[in-house]
């Protein structure tokens, strides 16, 4: 067997059994892609998140992720839980990741809790066949016109309304993007939820790159470019928003809950 570290985190949570879990796994070397597939499997958690010591220097770290069921494009909350890992681990302020198709990303210590750097995707409205069906509602869609995930979003009245969605999970998964329905929220500025059967992630508990979309789209409809927001998902989660450029800055504290070793058969 070989040892691998191994990392369980709480991501945008102060306190374990909230917030978002992900595996982290700092790797000596690439292992093969079927290989952080079968991991991701076993942890099955909605991310699983592998480092590697980035030897071109644009970076520190080389950073992929994996739900499941499928490598994703960008994942904001398992790339904070490594950031939190590394900077408790290792020290220091900040720490910076290549990937390899949500470019750098950079999370750094902010209070209490960590900050963390995603480019910005945005939407326009547009029509996405069958997603309202799918999530019994008629709302307005909007959708990827600028980003990197394939997202739709969906803007509800309220908060009472987001709350009481119950969407039909079987339709959703023959839809292949990310549903973000948002609303004004009742104690924070935006509240969300956030549904990716398609992608191994019936609903997903906070989602870092949700985020991402949401922060230019409600800083126009706000008129300000930095608000709260809640992921009211059964765990929950919360987040400071703060729109920079095409860049936003999310930010959220982390826990660790598990540390050790994964056994990966020789």
């Amino acid at each position: 067997m070989t040892k691998l570290p191994y990392w369980h985190v709480d991501a945008f949570a102060d306190r374990p059994f909230a917030g978002n879990q992900a595996a982290v796994m700092p790797l000596e070397a690439w292992l093969p892609d079927a290989v952080l597939q079968a991991i991701a499997e076993e942890n099955n958690f909605a991310e699983t998140a592998f480092v590697v010591r980035d030897e071109t220097g644009a970076a520190d770290w080389e950073l992929r992720w994996f739900t499941p069921t499928s490598e994703v494009k960008l994942c904001g909350h398992a790339t904070l839980a490594s950031g939190h890992v590394l900077l408790t681990r290792d020290g220091g302020e900040q720490v910076s990741f290549r990937t390899r198709h949500a470019g750098m990303l950079q999370v750094r210590r902010d209070g209490a809790g960590y900050a963390l750097s995603l480019p910005t995707s945005r939407v326009e409205a547009l029509a996405v066949p069958g997603l309202l069906e799918a999530l019994g509602v008629d709302a307005p869609v909007f959708d990827t016109v600028a980003g990197t995930e394939e997202t739709s979003v969906v803007l509800l009245e309220s908060e009472a309304h987001l709350r009481a969605l119950s969407p039909d999970m079987r339709a959703l998964e023959k839809i292949d993007r990310m549903a973000i329905c948002t609303a004004p929220g009742d104690t924070a500025d935006v509240v969300s939820r956030v549904f990716v059967p398609a992608w191994g992630v019936p609903e997903d508990s906070v989602t870092g790159s949700a985020h991402a979309v949401l922060a230019p789209f409600w800083a126009e409809r706000l008129g300000r470019e930095t608000f709260t927001a809640h992921q009211a998902s059964q765990r929950g989660g919360d987040l400071t928003c703060r729109l920079e450029g095409d860049r936003v800055w999310l930010g959220g504290p982390c826990v660790t809950v598990v540390e050790g070793s994964f056994h990966l058969p020789d």
